[in-house]
């Protein structure tokens, strides 16, 4: 009778389970947001990030909606840092800094939230196309690497392309000015940014999330470390 009265309903201990592990990508992304030159890494006129390494793999383990929650702390890290740390470009992510004529606005918190969540939301049904498309012998292999190489490549390009064209769309002549270029040569500029920060942080995220998920994503893996089998793969 006793242990009935104190046993734990199962949803109760994998509700514990998701905070607990929510909590733990959470401090990773802390981590790597204010540690100097490790999530962000300054390049004059922009940053460049790997932070959203830890929200595609939290996105494919945990699913959309715990991915989009760790996408809105990338997000949040992203305002904190172009507010108290900023770049000459920081006005495009947050209405708290200004220079010269140039500030920010609605549409800076736009930009730093949106593109972001959406990096803990793309990946994950990336992956599951990937997974409808290959056969089912491939399936039963276990974890997909093609699947996971194009999860990881797609949360880089979502958060540089939306971000970049959405700068573009808001800011297009406060960001020439910052960059000292014409605003007539603006979008060329920001394809540049995209070419030599964008690219290769896609690159980075496809080989990463491939090793870190072919290892994660192993049903025996994922149940010793109490991740839930029924986000749908």
């Amino acid at each position: 009778m006793n242990n009935l009265i104190t046993k734990k309903p199962a949803g109760s201990r994998y509700s514990t389970m998701s905070m607990v592990q929510v909590a733990i990508f959470g401090a990773i992304i802390c981590i790597m947001a204010f540690t100097p030159f490790l999530g962000y890494i300054p390049l004059g006129f922009t940053r460049a990030t790997i932070i959203h390494i830890p929200v595609i793999i939290a996105s494919l383990l945990m699913g959309p909606k715990k991915g989009a929650v760790l996408g809105f702390l990338f997000g949040l890290t992203s305002f904190i840092n172009n507010t108290v740390n900023p770049t000459a470009t920081s006005f495009v992510f947050t209405p708290f800094y200004s220079i010269g004529e140039m500030s920010g606005g609605f549409w800076s918190i736009v930009i730093c939230f949106v593109p972001r969540i959406l990096v803990g939301v793309a990946p994950y049904f990336v992956y599951r196309l990937v997974l409808r498309c290959v056969s089912e012998e491939s399936r039963k292999r276990g974890v997909s690497g093609i699947g996971l190489v194009l999860a990881g490549v797609s949360g880089a390009l979502v958060n540089t392309l939306l971000v970049m064209n959405m700068i573009f769309l808001f800011f297009r002549e406060g960001y020439a000015q910052a960059n000292d270029v014409a605003v007539s040569a603006v979008y060329t500029f920001i394809l540049s940014v995209i070419g030599i920060n964008g690219v290769p942080e896609a690159i980075v995220a496809g080989i990463l999330t491939l090793c870190i998920g072919r290892v994660l994503l192993k049903k025996t893996i994922r149940e010793r470390l109490g991740f839930r089998n029924d986000i749908g793969y």
